[in-house]
């Protein structure tokens, strides 16, 4: 496998108007993120609501211009403009809201027609029907082809969109909450469409979600953020599995299991997560960690290696975190607070 894009130290906070007139406040929506995504290796990267997912994605794709850090597409920088109009063709991304994302006024077809005109892949005649056939490939019919967006359903929508997305024939696709804004129905057809589309053009996936349902289908590694930092990174099978950062135990034991017979052991996901305007010192988890030590609440952890997977926690593979996750399983038993 080679490494197609790779982000290192990414930083990108925002400056927005704050209470006091005329001074400002800074959003430190991602602050310091580093991962590669490899060819034939689709990830994922999870976290609440807040955790800065969505503005890693747009980093990626340079809608956004990182505060610091880089990201490289096969070992160079996109920030030139050689660099942007090679990743528009080798990077494409799927917004999380089709509706949003598709031109009112365009047909589903003038959609196509329009990427492919912009990117240079087709002229003339042959726009059109390349456009036919991306559609029909998604499961749009030629029929419908000249509908506006608000004639379609959302799921439709969303096969639209990443038909636009498939006209430059990428490497990479983009998928920021490919599913959150359909019905469960809709989400399974649209899930299937993206794993046969992954076998049939030998896609890879960034996908951005909290949903790790879907995760578990299309990603074989896994980033689990939280307000705008790594906290564990590895296989996603292994993950999903068996987290170890106790952020992660949290946020996968947190989905409720369809058999009642079982029985979570995992510490439950205490409060809200903190403002990325003000967030917390050292362990930007620690607030909300049950296992939290003193050093969590002033020392920035570094990453731990174990095995294949990188965890950035104090206590990853020492005894207090053993003696950590005890006290909470105790607790649980016990019908403790874990408070």
């Amino acid at each position: 496998m080679s490494t197609l894009i790779e982000a290192t130290n990414l930083v990108k906070h925002f400056s927005v108007r704050g209470d006091v007139p005329f001074r400002s406040q800074t959003v430190y929506a991602v602050d310091g993120v580093s991962f590669t995504v490899e060819s034939d290796s689709s990830i994922g990267i999870v976290g609440e609501s807040g955790s800065g997912k969505t503005t890693i994605a747009r980093c990626l794709v340079r809608l956004y211009r990182p505060t610091s850090g880089d990201v490289l597409l096969e070992g160079r920088s996109i920030q030139g403009r050689s660099g942007l109009h090679q990743l528009r063709k080798r990077v494409q991304m799927v917004f999380q809201d089709p509706g949003g994302s598709l031109n009112p006024r365009f047909s589903a077809e003038r959609s196509i027609c329009e990427s492919l005109r912009h990117l240079g892949i087709a002229r003339g005649r042959g726009v059109q029907s390349m456009a036919l056939e991306l559609l029909e490939q998604v499961g749009i019919r030629p029929s419908d082809a000249r509908k506006l967006p608000h004639q379609f359903s959302g799921g439709q929508q969303q096969r639209i969109a990443v038909a636009r997305a498939l006209a430059p024939k990428p490497d990479v696709l983009i998928l920021d909450e490919p599913t959150s804004a359909l019905d469960l129905s809709l989400q399974a057809q649209i899930i299937a469409l993206l794993v046969n589309l992954r076998q049939e053009f030998g896609l890879t996936y960034a996908l951005i979600t909290h949903d790790l349902a879907v995760v578990r289908q299309l990603c074989d590694r896994l980033l689990v953020v939280y307000l705008g930092k790594p906290v564990e990174m590895g296989g996603a099978g292994e993950i999903l599995s068996e987290p170890m950062h106790p952020y992660s135990r949290a946020l996968i034991g947190s989905v409720l299991h369809p058999d009642p017979a079982i029985q979570d052991i995992n510490p439950p996901l205490i409060g809200e997560i903190p403002s990325p305007m003000k967030p917390p010192s050292g362990c930007r988890f620690h607030p909300r960690c049950v296992q939290a030590v003193p050093k969590c609440r002033t020392m920035v952890p570094d990453a731990n290696s174990v095995g294949d997977r990188d965890i950035w926690c104090h206590l990853c593979g020492t005894s207090e975190s053993s003696n950590g996750s005890e006290r909470v399983e105790n607790n649980q038993n016990e019908g403790g607070d874990t408070k």
